[in-house]
């Protein structure tokens, strides 16, 4: 892999994990619990709806409100980290195919 492409993972790495807290609250997947009218309170109330009226623990809106309210464990940094490094290696690859 070319050094141009390792940048792209690395800058797509850190971007991924600095802006994730971000945009779980601008979702509305707040510290103080999920925002009135945002993403968060639809995909809350769909899940409701299609649970019988209650969230599950360990389902999606569960972990992200966990995430927004108690920060972003490790393990889920890791993952964002790669996802965000494989989007970031990809562009670069992208770019350099342009030159």
């Amino acid at each position: 892999m070319d050094p141009v492409t390792l940048i792209g993972a690395g800058v797509g790495a850190v971007l991924t994990v600095a802006a994730a807290p971000a945009v779980l609250a601008a979702a509305g997947f707040t510290g103080a619990g999920i925002a009135a009218g945002s993403v968060a309170s639809s995909l809350m109330s769909a899940t409701a709806v299609a649970n019988g009226g209650g969230i599950a623990a360990g389902s999606v809106v569960a972990t992200l409100q966990a995430a927004g309210a108690a920060g972003i464990p490790l393990v889920g940094q890791a993952i964002v980290g790669t996802v965000g490094a494989v989007v970031g290696a990809v562009a670069s690859m992208a770019s350099n195919c342009t030159q």
